[in-house]
């Protein structure tokens, strides 16, 4: 109940925790160290990133010059992807409303739930927006466009992450020159996801968000959930389950690990199949409700939560769960922020992307007129996203 009451009341805690953030600032002095403080933002620019910048494209600038032409068709797929993910998204949650991946501002495509959560997702932040803004500036270093600041913003629960290259430079650029730039930050995150997700796939955790059929190729799956113990008196007892059984199936859905079992309700009657020395059996066993919360529909089973799944390339042995679940929570929010930043919005890299490639190739009035049209698609497709997470589950899930 107490993670309930934390959960439903988030959005105080988080204005709480800004208020502190901000008096904290101003108590620090921190405007003497370059941090403009407002009542709503947090920034801080340093003007040293040029010369960076500069040393680290002298050591790798073959490498940078193959990652920026690369940036530039990576930009057209991660469009077409995020389009692709939206629309398929909405689909689902009218076709298949289990598989609707709930959005919220804070992060599109991963739902906060939890203070644990919240923790994972504000240490990742910091590493996602310095691989993608160090890549927007290291091109631009390439590109000969100057920079003029780099650094971060907070405003509330919104981070921001910036490099400002000198505007006249980067208006003069060639057109390609831009496109290197601008595509260069999303690619870099989702560059970055891809070499976590390899490392997290020699960690079982990873395979509870893995889809089929990669999900077997890169594991051996387990025959299902194992029954440690029956609650005496319960459907499950009365139905005649025993311990050592293992749970292959409820009501039609496979099970492979505890993440699996699906929500039920009290009074209803499950159809559970279980593997007993090889063999399967059917059961169909009355729900119990939860002793903690009578809403809330069990089996009436002790099972074995650990995690069955074994890598097929053991590289790594995987001893500390927070360690991993940090890791997790990095892979999926720079690959979400560099899918979704190429979407053609006002605010974010795909609209630059996108008015760079029809600039001048057609009257500015036309340009303009395209361009909000395609940002008006974009936003309602977005926004639909959102409000069917709404419905769905609330306004914040934090």
């Amino acid at each position: 109940m107490e993670l309930d009451f934390i959960t439903q009341n988030a959005i105080i805690y988080v204005l709480i925790a800004w208020v502190v953030i901000v008096v904290a600032a101003k108590g620090l002095k921190l405007e003497k160290y370059g941090v403009e403080i407002k009542a709503y933002s947090l920034v801080y620019k340093n003007k040293g990133v040029q010369s960076v910048l500069t040393k680290i494209l002298g050591r790798t600038k073959r490498g940078i010059r193959v990652f920026a032409d690369t940036s530039v068709i990576a930009g057209f797929l991660m469009m077409g992807f995020a389009f692709w993910f939206l629309l398929d998204n909405v689909s689902k949650f009218f076709v298949a409303p289990t598989d609707f991946s709930e959005l919220t501002v804070l992060i599109p495509g991963v739902t906060l739930t939890s203070p644990s959560a919240i923790s994972y997702f504000l240490l990742s932040i910091p590493v996602v927006l310095v691989v993608h803004e160090g890549a927007h500036g290291i091109v631009a270093a390439l590109e000969k466009i100057k920079i003029k600041t780099g650094g971060f913003a907070i405003f509330i629960a919104l981070f921001a992450g910036f490099v400002e290259p000198d505007e006249e430079e980067f208006n003069n650029a060639k057109k390609i020159s831009k496109l290197r730039v601008i595509g260069a930050g999303a690619t870099a995150n989702v560059i970055f996801a891809f070499v976590l997700g390899a490392i997290l796939l020699t960690n079982p955790l990873f395979a509870l968000i893995m889809p089929e059929p990669l999900l077997s190729t890169f594991y051996e799956l387990p025959e299902g959930v194992l029954i440690l113990e029956i609650i005496e008196g319960s459907g499950a007892e009365q139905a005649g389950l025993l311990a050592n059984d293992i749970i292959t199936s409820i009501n039609g859905i496979s099970i492979l690990s505890p993440i699996d079992f699906p929500s039920l309700s009290p009074g209803d009657t499950a159809e559970v199949s279980v593997l007993r020395e090889g063999q399967e059996i059917d059961y169909s066993v009355e729900i119990m409700p939860s002793p903690e919360d009578p809403e809330r529909g069990l089996i009436g089973i002790m099972r074995d939560n650990s995690l069955a799944y074994k890598p097929v390339y053991n590289f790594i042995e995987w001893n500390d769960l927070n360690v991993s679940m940090f890791l997790l929570w990095l892979w999926m929010i720079s690959f979400f922020i560099g899918i979704i930043n190429m979407l053609p919005l006002p605010i974010l890299d795909g609209g630059k992307f996108l008015h760079t490639i029809i600039d001048k190739r057609i009257s500015e009035k036309s340009v303009n007129g395209v361009m909000w049209g395609i940002y008006g698609f974009t936003f309602a497709l977005f926004g639909l996203n959102i409000a069917l997470s709404y419905i769905k589950s609330g306004w914040f899930t934090i």
